[in-house]
């Protein structure tokens, strides 16, 4: 597995990987869907575009063997926590580390920016995943955020609540 950094250049492709990753059938591939809580699409080039221009924020990419995305996750820099979201993996290649390649990446990323915690949200109802998180090493909080209600994130299918998880970094 190779860790590179994205570019504007790579927005379609990432767009696509994230929508893969987390809506429509060929998520329902991979344990990580999220097709049975929301309608619609995760992300839109355009976001995705926002996304990789964000000052101190990289979209972080693991790439196989041909420059192939397998997975990708964004880390945002924010004073002393490091902001970890949309953490994407192809749904075919699951189950096989990159996942826990790009959170040690990241959090990584945060370290070198200064930052002593990792922050992440999950949807409350999302056991699995917080499940996964916590293996890692994050915690709940016991703090909450509202689900985005921008339909270009997805349209809920019931009422979603975020999590907040968080990880010291030593």
């Amino acid at each position: 597995m190779i860790l590179a950094t994205a570019t504007p250049a790579d927005a379609a492709r990432l767009t696509n990987l994230v929508n893969r990753a987390y809506r429509g059938d060929s998520s329902r591939r991979g344990w990580t869907t999220e097709a049975h809580l929301l309608d619609g699409q995760r992300i839109d080039e355009e976001g995705m575009q926002e996304m990789l221009a964000v000052p101190e924020a990289a979209m972080l990419l693991c790439l196989g063997e041909n420059n192939a995305l397998l997975g990708s996750f964004y880390a945002h820099a924010l004073g002393q926590k490091v902001y970890l979201g949309m953490l994407a993996v192809d749904p075919q290649g699951q189950a096989q580390g990159v996942g826990k390649f790009l959170i040690r990446a990241a959090e990584d990323y945060g370290r070198q920016h200064g930052c002593t915690i990792s922050k992440m949200t999950v949807i409350s109802v999302r056991t699995e995943l917080i499940a996964f998180y916590e293996r890692q090493g994050y915690r709940l909080t016991g703090a909450t955020e509202p689900f985005p209600t921008d339909p270009r994130y997805g349209i809920p299918k019931q009422p979603l609540t975020l999590l907040v998880l968080e990880k010291p970094l030593a």
